[in-house]
């Protein structure tokens, strides 16, 4: 498989995933995704998961559905929105807050290095390879 491929693959397999949590937020998981919630966040629980909710739909269609010319800067977005939502899967380890499995503090510690592979996702399935 070309290295384009596997970019073209990485960013299609993100964007779905994105299109897909975004829509549990707002569905069958926002009661999960309620607990993640910081206390600290300025906005309402509901409004905040909401909110990223919609973000994450339009991230992942933007993935699957942007232009060639386009995906550098949408793979920025994202790369920046994971790094945004960052902090409350911190909160999360250090509140000790279960949800979606993460019921022990190794699996909540293990999830924080997820994150940083998928900003790194976002940005190198958006990227043309080298030649």
């Amino acid at each position: 498989m070309t290295a384009s491929r596997r970019r073209t693959v990485g960013r299609i397999l993100l964007g779905s995933a994105l299109v897909f949590a975004g829509t549990s937020h707002l569905t069958f998981a926002r009661k999960a995704f309620r607990a993640q919630v910081p206390d600290w966040v300025p906005l309402d629980v509901d409004t905040t998961v909401v909110a990223s909710g919609v973000a994450e739909i339009g991230l992942g269609s933007a993935l699957l559905l942007a232009p060639t010319s386009q995906r550098r800067r949408v793979g920025n977005l994202a790369a920046l929105f994971f790094a945004a939502i960052f902090p409350g899967n911190l909160s999360q380890f250090a509140e000790r807050r279960s949800a979606f499995g993460l019921d022990t503090d190794m699996k909540r510690f293990v999830r924080l290095f997820g994150q940083p592979l998928l900003i790194a996702l976002a940005l190198w399935s958006t990227r043309r390879p080298r030649p």
